[in-house]
């Protein structure tokens, strides 16, 4: 594990975590206004929810390359809250609450679950999560921008991604065409060109390059053929300081009283906990540097960062995966990329709107789609395959759960697939059986549930007459009660077929066999059972 930075490591690293917060900046600003119209919110809503999610709890987190802020995995739990809410700042009252549920959540230590995600879920929900963006932003790049930008494939409410992506065939934009294969083909050039490089090409954000040549490109059109209105990004703009300070909004304390703002707090806090713990085991993995964000923190760092969006009209917020990964890729080494991030959103809709709205949608969907291919790469799978099934399989069809399903939902398929493997493979190795004509040993390793009761039962009875049969359990760390009882009863009944048994157990472990059974001889560690044919052997190892 690395050290937590100093001030002095913050301040070396900022030239690697202010072009990276460039692209976090660019990848981030469709993503929050797209997250904000999805969920039929205010749009200014979703960046209010970005600047919180960059500058609170960039400060607030330990963890050094998570970037938070809305996630399209609450989209449907806002639409539904603002459906049964009265009002909006109601459900930012809601917001609030969730926030400090979260902090409650931190405080009892509930960060471990994520650490409960197996490694093939983990990377198989950054491979969806990579497809989906692809999937989710081609239809930009071609010019139909009937649909939202969202990083976890929320559609609209008529479609989903697959419907949307095949009908932008039907709506392409030649200009949005061109400035979209210019911009994605120019950021595969640009990445094999600074490959390996170094000095200050190495610190020139591709994204920032791609968004002058889409704003460029545009400009050189004829007034006819020029992308505007829905092409082009949509940021509020205010035409005095009083306006914009319009575009927030407060909490409705007097709903305190609603149940439904508090089943929509808890829940809100419930699931955007779930998606932070999983997002920050994800990016945790991605890091070059191996840290390891403390998770009980990280949720008192959401939760405080969902209290400052409620009270100021922002959505909910969460860590992200895609502008995490984003900032892995572009070079981040410290929690200042996020934060940096954070300040340049709030910079863009305070004073440069009128710029922002100048940049094309389809040059940020390369940049999208590239960030999808880095996640979701065919070495990616190719690696899995190679690794066996029970890895490849749960991989798989946790890639397959999420974009039939959503984010939640798909991870937990995924969860479920890996237990069985895990299962399985454990049932496999508890229990090891061979014979050599009448000679029998069965060796236990490891834990010994109920779940080997069949095969050990079955071959015990299977061993014929005038048999001996060393049962080893020294090598068990836990032997289930219905395991012990069947050993038992083949051991008392042995008699009856002239079986000789030898049963070694860990002398230093309660294994749990029966004292009644086990009566000593008068050796340390040695029993014996006396049946009316035969000596039953028990010895207990060191």
């Amino acid at each position: 594990m690395v050290a937590r930075p100093g001030a002095k490591d913050y301040l070396k690293s900022v030239s690697n975590d202010f072009p990276a917060s460039i692209v976090v900046f660019l990848v981030a600003l469709p993503l929050c206004l797209g997250i904000s119209l999805a969920s039929n919110a205010p749009a200014f809503s979703g960046l209010i929810a970005g600047i919180v999610g960059g500058i609170v709890v960039g400060l607030a987190s330990r963890s050094q390359l998570s970037v938070s802020g809305p996630a399209a995995g609450l989209t449907a739990i806002v639409v539904a809250a603002l459906l049964v809410l009265p009002t909006y700042e109601a459900f930012l009252l809601a917001v609030v609450i969730a926030g400090v549920f979260q902090i409650l959540l931190g405080f009892l230590r509930m960060g471990i679950i994520g650490d409960y995600v197996p490694n093939a879920v983990i990377k198989g929900m950054l491979a969806a999560i990579g497809l989906i963006l692809i999937i989710n932003q081609f239809p930009h790049l071609l010019g139909d921008d009937s649909h939202f930008e969202t990083d976890e494939g929320i559609g609209r409410a008529e479609g989903n991604i697959f419907t949307n992506f095949f009908n932008a065939f039907g709506h392409i934009t030649t200009s949005a065409l061109i400035i979209g294969a210019i911009c994605l083909a120019f950021h595969f050039i640009w990445e094999k060109m600074v490959a390996g490089k170094k000095g200050f090409i190495r610190l020139v954000p591709a994204p920032l390059l791609i968004v002058l040549i889409g704003v460029g490109i545009n400009s050189f059109y004829s007034s006819g053929a020029a992308l505007s209105g829905e092409h082009l990004v949509n940021i509020p703009i205010a035409a005095s300081a009083e306006e914009f300070f319009s575009f927030f909004s407060n909490p409705d304390w007097s709903q305190i009283n609603n149940p439904q703002v508090w089943i929509t707090g808890i829940t809100i806090a419930l699931v955007a906990s779930l998606e932070s713990l999983l997002s920050i085991e994800a990016i945790d993995d991605l890091d070059p540097y191996q840290r390891v964000t403390p998770t009980n923190r990280e949720l008192k760092a959401q939760g405080l960062g969902n209290m400052v969006s409620g009270l100021i009209g922002g959505l909910p917020v969460t860590s992200v995966i895609v502008r995490s990964s984003a900032n892995v890729n572009a070079g981040a080494r410290t929690k200042m990329s996020a934060i940096f991030h954070g300040l340049l959103l709030l910079a863009a809709v305070a004073f440069f709107p009128v710029i922002m709205n100048l940049i094309p949608k389809a040059a940020l969907a390369a940049i999208l789609i590239f960030t999808g291919y880095k996640l979701a790469k065919p070495a990616l799978f190719v690696a899995f395959y190679k690794k066996g099934l029970d890895q490849f399989l749960p991989f798989v069809i946790t890639i397959v759960a999420i974009l039939a399903t959503d984010l939640l939902k798909g991870v937990i398929i995924g969860i479920g697939v890996g237990l069985f493997f895990i299962i399985r493979s454990n049932f496999r190795s508890a229990v090891f059986v061979v014979h050599d004509n009448n000679k029998y040993l069965f060796r236990l390793r490891k834990d010994v549930s109920f779940l080997n009761k069949p095969i050990i039962k079955n071959r015990l009875e299977k061993v014929p007459p005038e048999s001996y049969v060393l049962i080893d359990a020294s090598r068990a760390d836990f032997i289930d009660k219905d395991i012990i009882e069947t050993i038992e009863d083949f051991m008392i009944h042995s008699q009856l077929k002239n079986i000789t048994v030898e049963l070694k157990t860990n002398q230093t472990k309660e294994q749990g066999f029966s004292k009644e059974l086990l009566e000593s001889n008068g050796t340390p560690g040695h029993y014996t059972r006396r049946h009316d044919k035969k000596i039953v052997k028990v010895e207990a190892g060191h």
